[in-house]
């Protein structure tokens, strides 16, 4: 095993001390519960944008996506590219009724459309995906990175001492200590990967034909036959896109971010920042995940690639500007999770059951349960290890749970007649069908791939809801409310701004190169 130079240690710690700085010096600024939550409604497109990619794209991608590409290929990045697609569509449909609802909270949207149940509902749901999923595998990740450069240290403390870390300014600071320590984080991590890239690609002496010829043609193509283990071409078509959709639009700590711009044409510009920054993966993570299953043949565990190409390929000071990099990548997504997750037990459950709570006394709530939720992923975390691989543990459980409430969310959006009753039937309806169909899978009863079985399961709870529709026609109408968010769901391009547009063909221009590339 490798040891970090004195100088990795320098760079590490140079970066701990300048995230220090921005972190609390952004906590000065605190205006009250508005600023801790959603930094005042104030933050421009590139704040936005640039932390909307470092929230995303954090140690369980750096660990994940070369992990995945290394067993299976590069298909694990057709979530990146995908990422852009739907933000594309989310500028176009989603963000002017978000932006014009004035929102503090996604579930909050679903209160107006529907009633306080789907709040608590989907509220609940995105707890519990923030939790064992969003800030525990990035801590997991972390730290399994971080055992293997730094002698004596264990998963259990390592996950401590990083959680406590970020709790502590993101509790301080709030939502513009995350983003704006977001920004740094992201050009760190791009750096590093971007280095580590590089001296990968030099393996095969910088040129494309050479990795051609040495990586297995199955590992360098984007787009796969139905069976494949990686994501297969049906899967693209369906679960794909709506797992991006849940998370780009519905998942608190992202969408926390969007409704802190100051308009919907800053909430625009940031999504297609983000959406550019996303075909950046496929380079930068992906294809060096490929390249390593020649370089580094036999690991024991996908997981492993990442700290093993850097411990065998880089020199010492960049290896710490490699760790930064994923040590930024980590506080990003934790400090967004647990700043997310404490709006929703703040906003969501506290607020409404104590509505004489001051605003003071709001931001003291929000910091407790910045702690709490970062004791409970710090314990968690270390038992990740125990499942086949990382990636795929994130994946699977965000097709199987988030399916059903992008169907509900969709039809919410676009059928008038949907009421509350039909539309939280259907989700539940739609949930145990997803729960039934995970268990046949793991049992293996059923063999279909879990992208597959998003699509699926996305459909039959929009058929479900509108046979409970049907069924409570006359007796569910939406409320007034209700309307009134439909009112205002009738976005398009016509409202996009002329530098938005061109964003929009140039995302979508480069996407479909990169498909034609590597299809």
């Amino acid at each position: 095993m490798r040891h970090l130079h004195t100088v990795d240690y320098w760079v590490i710690a140079g970066y701990f001390l300048l995230t220090a700085i921005i972190g609390f010096s952004a906590s000065r600024r605190r205006a009250g519960a508005d600023d801790l939550f959603l930094a005042g409604r104030s933050l421009g497109p590139l704040a936005v944008g640039f932390s909307l990619f470092a929230s995303n794209v954090s140690s369980d991608t750096l660990i994940g996506l070369p992990g995945a590409a290394y067993s299976t290929g590069i298909s694990a990045a057709n979530y990146e590219w995908m990422a852009g697609i739907v933000l594309v569509f989310t500028a176009i449909f989603v963000l002017p009724v978000l932006m014009r609802a004035r929102v503090a909270t996604m579930p909050e949207l679903l209160e107006r459309r529907f009633d306080p149940r789907l709040r608590k509902y989907l509220s609940v749901v995105t707890l519990l995906l923030s939790v064992v999923l969003d800030t525990s595998g990035t801590l997991y990740a972390g730290a399994l990175v971080v055992t293997t450069f730094v002698p004596g240290t264990d998963l259990w403390s390592t996950c401590a001492v990083i959680a406590t870390f970020t709790a502590i300014y993101t509790a301080c600071g709030g939502l513009r200590a995350v983003v704006y320590t977001d920004v740094m984080q992201a050009v760190v991590l791009l750096a590093g990967a971007a280095c580590l890239a590089l001296i990968v690609f030099g393996k095969f002496d910088y040129s494309w034909s050479h990795v051609v010829a040495r990586v297995d043609a199955r590992k360098l193509s984007l787009i796969r036959p139905p069976g494949d283990p990686g994501v297969p071409w049906p899967g693209l078509l369906t679960g794909l896109p709506i797992v991006g959709f849940y998370y780009w639009t519905m998942n608190q700590y992202v969408v926390q971010r969007v409704l802190a711009a100051r308009d919907v044409d800053t909430a625009s510009r940031a999504a297609l920042i983000a959406a550019g920054l996303k075909l950046l993966p496929i380079f930068l993570m992906t294809l060096p995940g490929a390249m390593a299953s020649v370089l580094l043949p036999g690991l024991a565990h996908p997981d492993q690639v990442f700290p093993t190409m850097v411990a065998t390929f880089t020199p010492p000071g960049v290896t710490g500007l490699i760790l930064a990099g994923l040590i930024a990548a980590l506080m990003s997504t934790v400090s967004a999770t647990l700043n997310s997750a404490a709006t929703l037990i703040t906003l969501d459950f506290v607020q409404p059951r104590r509505p004489s709570l001051s605003d003071a006394q709001l931001v003291w709530v929000g910091r407790g349960a910045t702690v709490l939720i970062a004791i409970v992923a710090a314990l968690w975390a270390p038992m990740i290890r125990h499942f086949s691989g990382l990636w795929s543990y994130l994946q699977q459980v965000f097709a199987f749970v988030a399916s059903p409430l992008v169907a509900t969310f969709l039809m919410g959006l676009w059928v008038k007649r949907l009421g509350a009753s039909a539309a939280l039937r259907g989700l539940i309806c739609g949930h145990a069908l997803s729960a039934l169909l995970f268990v046949l899978g793991e049992t293996g009863v059923v063999h279909v791939h879990f992208t597959v079985i998003g699509g699926i399961v996305c459909a039959a709870t929009a058929l479900l809801t509108a046979l409970w529709m049907w069924r409570l026609s006359g007796r569910d109408a939406p409320s007034a409310a209700a309307r009134e968010i439909l009112a205002d769901a009738r976005p398009g391009l016509a409202h996009l701004p002329r530098d938005v547009a061109v964003g929009i063909v140039l995302v979508l221009g480069l996407t479909a190169v990169i498909l034609v590339a590597l299809r």
